[in-house]
């Protein structure tokens, strides 16, 4: 397995910077709301043994910059992620979304469906819609004391760097980014994984993407929390790479 390095590339007019690690196929992870490339360390040494695993962050989270009020929609990270993708030659390419990424790789898909090759989404949130700021904040207070300690410094870190107000915007958007008309125009083959102790993400969200996405393949993780990159990496890295090699053995 080969070093960490660290990328960057003019989006934009914004540097976007990804943590790259191991070698093989690429693999692109998409953090959640708030999220840095440094909060998914140990999943991302647990893919690296099969891929090249590319931690993007968004603008104006982790690493990369951002810029005053951008982005204030889900849409615009999307879009911002997919001219990164097509600067990068990253594409067709699998994406992993925890969270908020897993959204965003959702729309991607819809969207732009030549840049994506599969989707792996754990625990994704805001799908077919998302409740209001303050119970998801209650949710999210609910599933802190489940994940590792040594996470609170890291994620603390990480959203000072975005900082409130823009995550206060990416919040309140989900309740308006139409991804359930979206969901049934993703046609790569998709992943759904699950936490059963995660109470950000609701049983029905998954029987709704389920519905839409009817091939999607879902894997549950007995004790999982919402940050399940972190706390099961292992469990997520197996079951991401096993897919990975189903999809390109079906492909073959």
């Amino acid at each position: 397995m080969s070093g960490q390095t660290h990328h960057f590339t003019r989006v934009g007019g914004l540097l976007t910077h990804a943590c790259v690690r191991g070698a093989g196929p690429p693999l692109v992870l998409v953090p959640g709301l708030g999220c840095a490339s440094w909060m998914y360390g140990r999943v991302s040494r647990q893919l690296a043994c099969a891929r090249t695993v590319y931690t993007y962050d968004p603008p104006g989270q982790g690493f990369s910059q951002g810029r005053p009020g951008f982005p204030r929609t889900i849409e615009a990270l999307t879009d911002h992620l997919a001219a990164w993708l097509e600067a990068t030659g990253l594409h067709p390419v699998p994406l992993l979304g925890h969270s908020l990424g897993g959204e965003v790789v959702f729309d991607l898909a819809a969207r732009y469906p030549h840049l994506v090759s599969a989707l792996i989404a754990c625990a994704p949130t805001g799908i077919p819609d998302n409740p209001h700021i303050l119970a998801q904040l209650l949710r999210l207070a609910l599933d802190a004391p489940r994940e590792r300690p040594q996470l609170l410094l890291p994620a603390l870190a990480a959203y000072l760097r975005c900082g409130p107000a823009r995550m206060a915007r990416l919040a309140q958007d989900q309740s308006h980014h139409a991804t359930g008309p979206l969901l049934p125009h993703v046609r790569v083959p998709t992943l759904l994984l699950d936490g059963t102790r995660d109470p950000v993400i609701q049983d029905w969200t998954l029987e709704v993407i389920c519905h839409a996405i009817p091939h999607a393949t879902v894997r549950e993780i007995p004790g999982g929390t919402h940050a399940l990159t972190d706390s099961f990496p292992r469990t997520v890295a197996r079951y991401t790479l096993d897919f990975l090699q189903e999809v390109a053995e079906g492909t073959s």
